[in-house]
């Protein structure tokens, strides 16, 4: 019986070509909904981080008299002040956006994403929360990033870095590298997460995290005392 020649045509060169294109158009089409929902949980990962530090200040303030981590001289870091007590883990300290990788040698090996906006007095007396004239203006802790062109983060939780600064500002607990950063950490770099004095946090542009939005003579969301300290 004679096979049916139908069954046994093959693709022709265009056929193939023709599948091939449709299905990197459809790639084309799914990649960029895959992106976009993988930077979405990451931003909520970031604000879920901030969120369980400001857990961890407040709970570390009840038991210190009102004074904010990281006002007290280095090297005791604000993260030493908060792990193992307050905060679970140093791996919260990471946001998801830094890709610096993770290391298993203990907490000085451990990135840290995030700094405080705490400078020490110069006679070492630790600053009560209670000196913030505008809490829930004032950025307590935001993402710590270098001045590179795409996102990228500086500091570690060594003895050597007691801290990590914000936008490169003086008013910050310093490490090093410093330099100011060029953009958010996502939403192609014109959003950044932050977590302010009263606690709470939420999502800014980075237009409004980085500029300081005070009057003359007021107090601003970097500088929460007049005179600083």
């Amino acid at each position: 019986m004679a096979r049916n020649s139908h069954f046994l045509r093959a693709f022709t060169l265009i056929e193939l070509i023709v599948v091939l294109a449709i299905i990197a158009i459809l790639m084309s089409m799914v990649y960029p909904m895959y992106t976009n929902m993988s930077e979405r949980a990451k931003a909520t990962k970031d604000l879920s981080n901030l969120r369980q530090i400001g857990i961890a200040t407040q709970t570390y303030m009840n038991d210190s008299d009102g004074v904010l981590p990281g006002s007290i001289t280095p090297p005791v870091t604000w993260m030493s002040q908060l792990t193992p007590k307050y905060f679970s883990g140093w791996r919260g300290f990471q946001s998801p956006f830094d890709k610096r990788p993770r290391s298993e040698a203990g907490n000085d090996a451990t990135p840290v994403s995030y700094g405080i906006n705490v400078k020490v007095y110069a006679n070492n007396v630790p600053i009560p929360a209670t000196r913030i004239s505008k809490p829930t203006a004032f950025i307590l802790f935001a993402p710590a990033q270098d001045n590179s062109a795409t996102v990228a983060f500086q500091g570690t939780g060594t003895a050597a870095a007691p801290g990590v600064n914000l936008l490169g500002l003086t008013n910050t607990v310093a490490s090093t590298p410093g330099g100011v950063a060029t953009g958010g950490t996502h939403n192609s770099r014109k959003r950044i997460n932050a977590l302010f004095a009263d606690l709470h946090s939420e999502t800014l542009t980075w237009t409004a995290f980085a500029g300081t939005g005070a009057n003359p003579g007021e107090p601003d969301q970097w500088t929460p005392y007049i005179p600083y300290p």
